[in-house]
Protein backbone atom coordinates (compact mmCIF):
# COMPACT_ATOMS: atom_id res chain seq x y z
CA UNK A 1 0.00 0.00 0.00
CA UNK A 2 1.17 3.52 -0.85
CA UNK A 3 -0.29 6.82 0.35
CA UNK A 4 0.25 10.04 -1.60
CA UNK A 5 -0.92 13.62 -1.14
CA UNK A 6 -3.68 14.44 -3.63
CA UNK A 7 -4.42 18.00 -2.50
CA UNK A 8 -4.47 20.21 0.56
CA UNK A 9 -7.30 18.13 2.02
CA UNK A 10 -6.94 14.82 0.20
CA UNK A 11 -4.86 11.64 0.13
CA UNK A 12 -4.91 8.87 -2.45
CA UNK A 13 -4.20 5.30 -1.38
CA UNK A 14 -2.83 2.80 -3.92
CA UNK A 15 -3.54 -0.78 -2.89
CA UNK A 16 -1.96 -2.67 -5.77
CA UNK A 17 -0.46 -2.41 -9.24
CA UNK A 18 -3.15 -4.70 -10.64
CA UNK A 19 -6.91 -5.12 -10.52
CA UNK A 20 -8.31 -8.16 -8.72
CA UNK A 21 -11.20 -9.22 -6.52
CA UNK A 22 -8.85 -9.36 -3.52
CA UNK A 23 -7.77 -5.76 -4.13
CA UNK A 24 -11.39 -4.70 -4.54
CA UNK A 25 -12.32 -6.41 -1.27
CA UNK A 26 -9.51 -4.63 0.59
CA UNK A 27 -10.58 -1.29 -0.82
CA UNK A 28 -14.17 -1.99 0.20
CA UNK A 29 -13.14 -2.98 3.72
CA UNK A 30 -10.83 0.02 4.14
CA UNK A 31 -13.57 2.35 2.92
CA UNK A 32 -16.06 1.01 5.46
CA UNK A 33 -13.50 1.19 8.27
CA UNK A 34 -12.62 4.80 7.43
CA UNK A 35 -16.29 5.76 7.50
CA UNK A 36 -16.43 4.66 11.12
CA UNK A 37 -13.00 6.06 12.05
CA UNK A 38 -13.30 9.50 10.44
CA UNK A 39 -16.84 10.47 11.35
CA UNK A 40 -17.59 14.12 10.57
CA UNK A 41 -14.09 14.74 9.22
CA UNK A 42 -15.01 12.91 5.99
CA UNK A 43 -15.95 14.93 2.94
CA UNK A 44 -15.84 12.02 0.50
CA UNK A 45 -14.35 8.57 -0.07
CA UNK A 46 -13.94 7.63 -3.74
CA UNK A 47 -12.96 3.98 -4.38
CA UNK A 48 -11.63 2.94 -7.78
CA UNK A 49 -10.04 -0.12 -9.42
CA UNK A 50 -6.95 -0.26 -7.20
CA UNK A 51 -7.07 2.99 -5.25
CA UNK A 52 -9.08 5.02 -2.77
CA UNK A 53 -9.29 8.81 -2.73
CA UNK A 54 -9.81 10.16 0.80
CA UNK A 55 -11.08 13.76 1.02
CA UNK A 56 -11.29 15.28 4.49
CA UNK A 57 -12.19 18.51 6.25
CA UNK A 58 -8.88 20.35 6.69
CA UNK A 59 -10.42 22.51 9.42
CA UNK A 60 -10.97 19.42 11.60
CA UNK A 61 -7.95 17.21 10.89
CA UNK A 62 -4.74 16.97 8.85
CA UNK A 63 -2.82 14.69 6.48
CA UNK A 64 -0.76 13.06 9.23
CA UNK A 65 -3.75 11.95 11.30
CA UNK A 66 -5.64 10.67 8.27
CA UNK A 67 -2.56 8.70 7.19
CA UNK A 68 -2.60 6.97 10.56
CA UNK A 69 -6.30 6.11 10.20
CA UNK A 70 -5.72 4.74 6.69
CA UNK A 71 -2.89 2.48 7.88
CA UNK A 72 -5.01 1.25 10.77
CA UNK A 73 -7.97 0.53 8.47
CA UNK A 74 -5.70 -1.26 5.99
CA UNK A 75 -4.12 -3.49 8.61
CA UNK A 76 -7.52 -4.66 9.82
CA UNK A 77 -8.46 -5.41 6.22
CA UNK A 78 -5.52 -7.58 5.19
CA UNK A 79 -7.88 -10.55 5.15
CA UNK A 80 -10.84 -8.52 3.89
CA UNK A 81 -11.42 -10.88 0.98
CA UNK A 82 -12.68 -13.43 3.52
CA UNK A 83 -16.02 -12.96 5.19
CA UNK A 84 -17.17 -9.80 3.43
CA UNK A 85 -20.89 -9.82 2.88
CA UNK A 86 -21.49 -9.39 -0.83
CA UNK A 87 -24.30 -7.20 -2.10
CA UNK A 88 -25.56 -8.80 -5.33
CA UNK A 89 -27.74 -6.55 -7.50
CA UNK A 90 -29.82 -8.14 -10.27
CA UNK A 91 -30.28 -5.91 -13.31
CA UNK A 92 -32.87 -6.59 -16.06
CA UNK A 93 -31.78 -6.32 -19.70
CA UNK A 94 -33.82 -6.33 -22.90
CA UNK A 95 -31.60 -7.84 -25.61
CA UNK A 96 -33.97 -7.10 -28.52
CA UNK A 97 -32.56 -6.42 -31.98
CA UNK A 98 -33.74 -2.79 -32.00
CA UNK A 99 -31.48 -1.97 -29.02
CA UNK A 100 -28.63 -4.48 -29.45
CA UNK A 101 -26.98 -2.61 -32.32
CA UNK A 102 -23.56 -4.25 -31.97
CA UNK A 103 -24.64 -7.71 -30.89
CA UNK A 104 -24.22 -9.25 -34.35
CA UNK A 105 -20.74 -7.77 -34.72
CA UNK A 106 -19.68 -9.18 -31.34
CA UNK A 107 -21.05 -12.60 -32.27
CA UNK A 108 -19.30 -12.65 -35.63
CA UNK A 109 -15.99 -11.46 -34.20
CA UNK A 110 -16.01 -14.21 -31.59
CA UNK A 111 -17.48 -16.98 -33.78
CA UNK A 112 -20.65 -17.19 -31.70
CA UNK A 113 -24.36 -16.84 -32.27
CA UNK A 114 -26.15 -13.83 -30.84
CA UNK A 115 -28.00 -16.17 -28.48
CA UNK A 116 -24.67 -17.47 -27.17
CA UNK A 117 -23.39 -13.92 -26.58
CA UNK A 118 -26.52 -13.11 -24.57
CA UNK A 119 -26.24 -16.33 -22.59
CA UNK A 120 -22.57 -15.74 -21.78
CA UNK A 121 -23.24 -12.13 -20.77
CA UNK A 122 -25.82 -13.30 -18.21
CA UNK A 123 -23.88 -16.33 -17.00
CA UNK A 124 -21.54 -14.68 -14.52
CA UNK A 125 -21.59 -12.21 -11.68
CA UNK A 126 -19.62 -9.00 -12.23
CA UNK A 127 -17.61 -6.98 -9.73
CA UNK A 128 -18.27 -3.23 -9.53
CA UNK A 129 -14.70 -1.93 -9.70
CA UNK A 130 -15.40 1.79 -9.97
CA UNK A 131 -18.02 4.48 -10.57
CA UNK A 132 -17.17 7.08 -13.27
CA UNK A 133 -16.96 8.74 -16.01
CA UNK A 134 -20.51 9.97 -15.28
CA UNK A 135 -22.61 9.62 -12.11
CA UNK A 136 -23.94 6.08 -11.96
CA UNK A 137 -21.65 4.65 -14.66
CA UNK A 138 -20.40 1.45 -13.01
CA UNK A 139 -17.40 -0.30 -14.54
CA UNK A 140 -18.13 -4.03 -14.26
CA UNK A 141 -15.61 -6.79 -14.79
CA UNK A 142 -14.60 -9.01 -16.02
CA UNK A 143 -16.58 -10.24 -18.98
CA UNK A 144 -15.94 -13.71 -20.30
CA UNK A 145 -13.02 -13.67 -22.75
CA UNK A 146 -15.32 -15.26 -25.34
CA UNK A 147 -17.31 -12.02 -25.72
CA UNK A 148 -14.54 -9.50 -25.06
CA UNK A 149 -14.67 -6.87 -27.81
CA UNK A 150 -12.60 -3.69 -28.34
CA UNK A 151 -14.22 -0.27 -28.22
CA UNK A 152 -15.63 1.09 -31.45
CA UNK A 153 -13.06 2.74 -33.72
CA UNK A 154 -15.37 5.78 -33.96
CA UNK A 155 -17.44 6.54 -30.82
CA UNK A 156 -21.11 7.36 -31.24
CA UNK A 157 -22.03 10.98 -30.62
CA UNK A 158 -25.02 9.91 -28.53
CA UNK A 159 -25.65 6.64 -26.70
CA UNK A 160 -29.15 6.31 -25.16
CA UNK A 161 -29.75 6.22 -21.45
CA UNK A 162 -29.95 2.62 -20.25
CA UNK A 163 -27.78 1.16 -23.01
CA UNK A 164 -26.02 -2.03 -21.89
CA UNK A 165 -22.61 -2.31 -23.47
CA UNK A 166 -19.28 -4.14 -23.65
CA UNK A 167 -15.77 -2.75 -24.10
CA UNK A 168 -12.80 -5.11 -23.97
CA UNK A 169 -13.44 -7.21 -20.84
CA UNK A 170 -15.77 -4.73 -19.14
CA UNK A 171 -19.51 -4.23 -19.30
CA UNK A 172 -21.69 -1.35 -18.11
CA UNK A 173 -25.05 0.41 -18.26
CA UNK A 174 -25.08 4.00 -19.49
CA UNK A 175 -26.83 6.02 -16.74
CA UNK A 176 -27.64 8.92 -19.07
CA UNK A 177 -27.51 9.80 -22.74
CA UNK A 178 -23.91 10.64 -23.66
CA UNK A 179 -21.20 10.09 -26.27
CA UNK A 180 -19.69 6.61 -26.07
CA UNK A 181 -17.60 4.04 -27.86
CA UNK A 182 -18.76 0.84 -26.17
CA UNK A 183 -20.53 -1.95 -28.08
CA UNK A 184 -24.30 -1.90 -27.47
CA UNK A 185 -25.94 -5.25 -26.72
CA UNK A 186 -29.15 -4.36 -24.91
CA UNK A 187 -31.15 -1.90 -22.84
CA UNK A 188 -31.88 -1.61 -19.13
CA UNK A 189 -35.08 0.07 -17.90
CA UNK A 190 -33.75 0.70 -14.38
CA UNK A 191 -32.32 4.14 -13.53
CA UNK A 192 -28.61 3.94 -12.74
CA UNK A 193 -28.60 7.46 -11.29
CA UNK A 194 -31.38 9.46 -9.67
CA UNK A 195 -30.25 12.68 -7.95
CA UNK A 196 -33.49 12.74 -5.97
CA UNK A 197 -33.36 9.08 -4.97
CA UNK A 198 -32.09 7.51 -1.76
CA UNK A 199 -29.64 6.10 -2.54
CA UNK A 200 -28.93 8.07 -5.70
CA UNK A 201 -27.33 5.01 -7.37
CA UNK A 202 -28.29 1.32 -7.12
CA UNK A 203 -24.62 0.28 -7.38
CA UNK A 204 -21.46 1.12 -5.49
CA UNK A 205 -17.87 -0.06 -5.73
CA UNK A 206 -17.57 -3.53 -4.21
CA UNK A 207 -21.08 -4.65 -5.21
CA UNK A 208 -21.64 -7.54 -7.58
CA UNK A 209 -24.04 -7.49 -10.52
CA UNK A 210 -26.05 -10.24 -12.19
CA UNK A 211 -27.80 -9.45 -15.48
CA UNK A 212 -31.00 -11.28 -16.48
CA UNK A 213 -33.00 -11.14 -19.71
CA UNK A 214 -36.49 -9.68 -19.91
CA UNK A 215 -39.02 -9.47 -22.73
CA UNK A 216 -39.89 -6.31 -24.64
CA UNK A 217 -43.22 -6.19 -22.85
CA UNK A 218 -41.50 -6.33 -19.47
CA UNK A 219 -39.05 -3.66 -20.63
CA UNK A 220 -41.86 -1.31 -21.63
CA UNK A 221 -43.82 -1.99 -18.42
CA UNK A 222 -40.71 -0.97 -16.46
CA UNK A 223 -40.78 2.40 -18.29
CA UNK A 224 -38.21 1.38 -20.88
CA UNK A 225 -38.20 3.31 -24.16
CA UNK A 226 -36.78 2.04 -27.46
CA UNK A 227 -37.36 5.26 -29.44
CA UNK A 228 -33.94 6.69 -28.53
CA UNK A 229 -32.27 3.84 -30.44
CA UNK A 230 -34.06 4.61 -33.70
CA UNK A 231 -31.87 7.64 -34.36
CA UNK A 232 -28.75 5.48 -34.17
CA UNK A 233 -29.71 3.16 -37.02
Amino acid sequence: MQIHVAGENALIVYFSDSVSEVTSARIQHTTEQLKSYMGETIIDLVPSYASLLVIFDALKTDHLFIRQLIRQAYITGENASIGIEENVVRIPVYYGEEVSLDLNAIAQKNNLTTEQVIEIHQAQTYQVYAIGFAPGFAYLGETDQRIATPRLATPRKKVPKGAVAIADRQTAVYPASSPGGWNLIGACPIAMFDPKGEPTMPLKAGDRVQFFAISKQDFLELNGDVSAWEALK
